[in-house]
């Protein structure tokens, strides 16, 4: 039987067989071995860094021979599946996926390096947490938002949408409803334009006559409060309320008799009745007159002061629904104060709103330019709340338009009605679309929108036409981008040129 010798690795390889003495000589011998090799070498191999070393190839340039190359598809892995919770575990991925392509085409996503299309009608129903059609548009002096105001509303026509300015401050967008083939209305004092707000609209064919007649009567009376509220910067008494109830009874049996529609004139005249009032009011007799004293001289206002003579006369313009665009331009009355501007506005959306009751009329943007001013008057949050939650069952995208997020905020004190209204109206935008904010207003915006730490430090670095868009609690970063033609048509700094 041959006898088989075991081996064993050492630094060298050595029998296992000898004994220990032998291996501490083999052991020393090694080591003056590798002192002779590192004197041979000199100094500056020692000295060399270890990334100054570069290994030789392995393999030829033609690569790894044989079949483990994996040359022409022949090395085959198992198949994995896994939950796209474990995927994105697995590969955080970086970049939003986006919201489809279907829609308008609004510009760049910088992280996704792709387009970036928009389109609430289209939204609706498709995304998680996209409930309502509404757009809130927010961003300091001079950073292009209202060039994506006027861009959404130009792009969406070719879509077949309908665009609706009811109150331009401003007048920045007669070019632009001029270049659709649509038109602007402008009020102002001297000027030959005239609107009735009390107007009532055509019926829908579906709404019986008797339910209708009551809709409409509902609007006014809800216009005459919010004007009457705006003038008194208070709240009405219930005794107010009632008054306003039967002299817009007394206005509307007048003008029916005289065959045409009420006048707020007709109201103000009823008002001013007080031996009419107390015998329209019946059991309230004696009552009524004491009552309608301030909202007399509330309605007078717009009948004899500084809005006499547009809103007070039959409406020299017929609403056409089927115009690609209509604004109404109150740029005239800059001069004159910020109430009476907002009561214009006023007027001048309800006008237009009554037009828009129509469920067949199509898609349609509705556009809330410079609606800062609104958040201090509390009967306006009113009306915006109700166009608001009539969005969905009319077809109508509401856009508003605003500087600061902290402009919500000014609507009232915390917990009073007023800004419960303020952000209820913020709430039922299911798209808030930011652009550079300054650094005081960080701690406000991020409030209001639930922004992480990210995304409130990037709204103080965004550049001209750069916007954080929140879509539905999704968020993107867009640079808007415009075509020359629509950038002439935009300038709003033509004037500082």
């Amino acid at each position: 039987m041959s006898h088989r010798r075991e081996a064993s690795a050492t630094p060298l390889f050595t029998p296992q067989g000898i004994g220990r003495a032998q291996r501490r000589a083999l052991r020393k011998q090694t080591a003056r071995a590798e002192a002779r090799a590192r004197a041979a070498a000199g100094p500056s191999s020692e000295q060399q860094p270890a990334e100054a070393v570069y290994p030789e190839a392995v393999y030829p340039p033609a690569g790894r021979p044989g079949p483990s190359s994996a040359r022409g598809s022949r090395l085959k892995l198992s198949a994995h599946r896994m939950t796209t919770a474990v995927a994105s575990a697995a590969y955080p991925f970086l970049a939003e996926g986006g919201l489809g392509a279907d829609g308008i085409y609004i510009g760049k996503d910088l992280h996704a390096e792709g387009s970036f299309t928009f389109d609430p009608f289209e939204l609706y129903g498709k995304v998680e947490g996209f409930t309502n059609p509404n757009v809130l548009l927010a961003g300091v002096i001079g950073q292009g938002k209202s060039a994506l105001a006027k861009s959404l509303a130009l792009r969406s026509v070719a879509f077949g949408y309908r665009v609706y300015v009811p109150c331009d401050p401003k007048g920045e967008w007669t070019a632009v409803a001029h270049a659709l083939g649509g038109a602007s209305i402008a009020l102002g004092p001297g000027l030959p334009g005239r609107l009735n707000p009390l107007d009532a609209p055509p019926r829908p064919p579906s709404v019986p006559e008797a339910e209708w007649e009551g809709e409409v009567r509902k609007r006014r009376l809800l216009l005459l409060g919010s004007l009457a509220r705006t003038v008194l910067g208070r709240d009405l008494l219930p005794m107010e309320h009632t008054v306003l109830d039967v002299a817009l009874g007394t206005a509307v049996a007048r003008a029916a008799a005289s065959g045409r529609p009420p006048l707020l004139g007709d109201a103000a005249h009823a008002l001013a009745d007080g031996p009419g009032l107390d015998l329209a009011g019946g059991l309230l007799a004696g009552r009524l007159g004491d009552a309608a004293r301030d909202l007399a001289h509330a309605m007078r206002r717009l009948v004899f002061g500084d809005l006499a003579g547009m809103f007070d006369a039959p409406s020299t313009t017929a609403f056409d629904p089927y115009r690609p665009m209509l604004s109404i331009d109150l740029s005239r009355l800059g001069g004159t104060d910020d109430a009476a501007l907002v009561l214009a506005m006023t007027c001048a959306s309800a006008w237009m709103e009554a037009a828009l009751t129509d469920p067949y009329g199509g898609r349609r943007w509705v556009v809330y330019d410079e609606a800062w001013r609104l958040m201090r008057h509390p009967a306006l949050l009113m009306r915006m709340q109700a166009q608001w939650k009539l969005s969905r069952g009319l077809g109508i995208a509401n856009l508003m338009v605003i500087h600061r997020l902290s402009d919500l905020l000014t609507a009232g004190d915390a917990g009073s009605q007023s800004r419960a209204l303020a952000e209820g109206l913020l709430a039922d935008c299911s798209t808030r679309v930011i652009y550079r904010q300054e650094t005081d207003q960080l701690a406000a915006a991020a409030g209001l929108l639930g922004l992480t730490n990210v995304e409130s430090g990037a709204l103080s670095h965004l550049t001209r036409g750069r916007g954080l868009w929140k879509v539905a609690g999704r968020s993107f970063v867009v640079q808007h981008q415009l075509h020359p033609d629509e950038l002439q048509l935009f300038d709003t700094d033509a004037r500082m040129h």
